[in-house]
């Protein structure tokens, strides 16, 4: 096929704008990682705080189904009932929360120094445990070595200037970093909180502005893709919450019959990591056998048998009936994708890698339902 000489420009033309759209696509694509790189952390924030706002809407939506009142209603209703079961265990178990998790710490400690010296007499390397030390080590040296220095300077048994002066900033930085600590976990959990009663306070509004940012003839797919991905989240929030429940009081329930210390905050944590697949139940699994240990071979035997049925429950009868029309992923690929965000981003990446593989396969399935017509067809 020959191209005449009055169609070479316009296919100059025609070239040129396709290689022009083709790099600014490139250099977009190339920001947007960059720009998600430095900011994930943030990014992960306000996706926990929309998932939040999910949850809110789905549990206001299904009092709808029970109860004829206007949607602010019915979200101030479920979030007084949230807010008082959560003050209810605060105010009935505290004390208990607490106390079993000091006991329970100081446990797992003394395990692992059990641990150590039995792998250490089989002639074990565990090196491995001297990890998190390596930097209190390093502290306490740097910090005890200059002592004798300023003991030297003083003339009486007082310490002298330059070691009040040292301990007085180290006791300062310590405080202050404390006093940043706290203030940004609160912080954390205030903007998740706000977002997550915004977003479900008027899920209209922010439906339809983000469908507004979609152009005009991709409007109706972008609607059925961010329809699909709502319902997709509402109904795994509204199953995975009641597979934490089951897991969590099931725990709780078995390890007290086994007569396991610390079992009310045991089945708390279990209950908190189920949140997370596969790895959120092997750390559960982990800390229980850890903290039976001190009661014995036979109490530590029982409760792994224990933690071994209750993930064979979770993951082959919960899940399964709870979740077979929200989520279809297979579990290698899921924990693929766990391990590659939980390294990346750490442990938001970990905690929401379900969530986000969920909605991306969303959104091939839609795409390919999409396509697949008029493949059909041409056939």
């Amino acid at each position: 096929m020959t191209v005449s000489r009055d169609d070479q420009p316009e296919t100059r033309s025609d070239l040129a704008w396709a290689i022009t759209v083709g790099g600014i696509g490139v250099v977009l694509f190339t920001a947007m990682l960059v720009f998600t790189w430095y900011f994930a952390a943030t990014l992960l924030l306000i996706f926990t705080g929309m998932l939040l706002g999910v949850g809110l809407n789905a549990l206001t939506n299904a009092l709808g189904r029970r109860v004829q009142l206007p949607h602010a209603a019915r979200l101030a209703i479920v979030c007084i009932v949230l807010a008082a079961l959560l003050a209810g265990v605060a105010y009935l178990g505290g004390a208990t929360i607490a106390e079993q998790a000091s006991v329970l710490s100081n446990t797992i400690k003394s395990q692992i120094s059990h641990v150590r010296s039995f792998l250490e007499n089989h002639g074990i390397d565990t090196s491995v445990f001297d990890l998190g030390n390596a930097g209190s080590a390093a502290s306490s040296s740097g910090d005890t070595a200059p002592a004798p220095a300023a003991n030297q300077t003083s003339h009486g048994p007082l310490p002298g200037a330059g070691a009040l002066a040292s301990s007085g900033g180290a006791i300062v930085s310590q405080t202050f970093k404390l006093l940043f600590g706290a203030i940004s976990a609160v912080g954390n959990i205030f903007i998740v909180l706000f977002l997550g009663l915004a977003f479900a306070a008027q899920p209209g509004v922010y439906h339809d502005g983000l469908l507004f940012l979609v152009p005009a003839r991709h409007r109706i797919r972008a609607t059925l893709i961010v329809d699909r991905i709502g319902e997709t989240l509402e109904r795994w929030l509204i199953a995975q919450i009641i597979v934490m429940i089951a897991v969590g009081v099931v725990t709780w329930i078995g390890l007290a019959i086994i007569g396991i210390p610390g079992s009310f905050i045991l089945g708390i944590q279990a209950g908190l990591l189920a949140f997370i697949p596969t790895v959120g139940a092997i750390i559960a699994g982990v800390v229980v056998v850890l903290a039976s240990l001190a009661s014995g071979w036979i109490p530590a035997l029982s409760a792994l048998i224990l933690f071994l049925g209750v993930h064979a429950m979770e993951s082959y009868v919960l899940t399964p009936i709870l979740q077979r029309q929200a989520l279809d992923i297979p579990p290698a690929t899921l924990f693929a994708f766990q391990i590659l965000l939980g390294v990346v981003f750490g442990i938001w990446g970990l905690a929401l890698a379900l969530p986000l593989v969920a909605i991306a396969k969303v959104m091939i399935d839609h795409f390919k339902t999409y396509e697949a017509p008029p493949l059909a067809e041409a056939a």
